[in-house]
């Protein structure tokens, strides 16, 4: 996406942890933002000195101050401070401003019940890997989000990845698959690196191995459309290599594991709406 400079939406990132840090890093790498067009709030002395130092970014003294600048503010605290945020930010919602919610959990009705009545929101669930712009995110607007208002925050987002826009039944669900899923593909990463050091490959060889190969097998599965398991077949010759390896993993129940996995986390993740 390219902006006009006149169209280019201000923002404010409430809460520079490290899913606010990702997002401000990602934005500034897209070559569309520049520091001055992005300002943060967060509560840590010490982490708003690091942000600044980091980033150039501005860090205000408080949260109603960053969202006056901004057109889109992104709450990006915890679920149990998301209340506080939104009190904070609330006297600056004048008209054309948006909110967007990380937050997960942090329902729609939630959101909008502790925000003036006309205020358009959007929840969002990254994940991560907004850093380095290969995030999948997903979105679901407020009723009273009007059409263009969401085309913007989808075409700001669209800049630290992929966007796609679904009901908010499914935002849970996708919380445990989207938000949690890069720690589970770390772990992988991890593993198969492991097991080349356990094969005499030097550990930052393997890493290297291990990581890239998974890239360019998650890469075949986005720009094909090709479903993974024929994919997967591809690689599988009879008698080969590969089938013995996906023996041992069909053995060792890894399927069934990262299912329950990210059941789990999908099921955490409705437990922390705010009372």
């Amino acid at each position: 996406m390219n902006y006009l400079n006149k169209n280019k939406p201000k923002l404010a990132i409430v809460g520079a942890g490290k899913m606010g840090e990702a997002m401000i890093s990602g934005f500034l790498k897209s070559g569309e933002y520049e520091p001055r067009d992005v300002q943060a709030f967060e509560i840590l002395e010490s982490r708003s000195k690091y942000i600044s130092q980091t980033y150039n970014v501005k860090c205000v003294n408080a949260a109603k101050e960053a969202a006056s600048f901004a057109d889109i503010t992104i709450i990006a605290v915890e679920p149990r401070h998301v209340k506080t945020a939104l009190e904070q930010i609330a006297p600056a919602m004048k008209p054309g401003k948006i909110v967007v919610s990380i937050a997960a959990g942090v329902t729609l009705g939630f959101l909008r019940k502790n925000l003036p009545e006309d205020v358009p929101v959007v929840r969002v669930m990254p994940n991560i890997t907004c850093r380095v712009r290969g995030a999948m995110i997903v979105v679901c607007p407020s009723e009273n989000t009007k059409k263009e208002e969401l085309e913007r925050v989808i075409g700001t987002l669209s800049l630290l990845g992929r966007v796609t826009k679904l009901d908010e039944r499914y935002l849970n669900l996708a919380t445990g698959l989207v938000g949690s899923g890069p720690a589970y593909i770390y772990l992988v990463i991890e593993a198969l690196a492991d097991a080349g050091v356990r094969l005499g490959l030097p550990k930052d060889v393997s890493i290297l191995l291990a990581a890239q190969t998974t890239l360019g097998a998650a890469k075949m599965v986005v720009e094909t459309g090709e479903h993974p398991s024929k994919l997967k077949d591809m690689v599988t010759t009879p008698a080969g290599t590969t089938v013995e390896g996906l023996l041992a993993l069909e053995e060792g129940k890894l399927r069934a594991v990262i299912v329950t996995a990210v059941t789990k986390a999908a099921e955490r993740a409705k437990q922390l709406q705010p009372p």
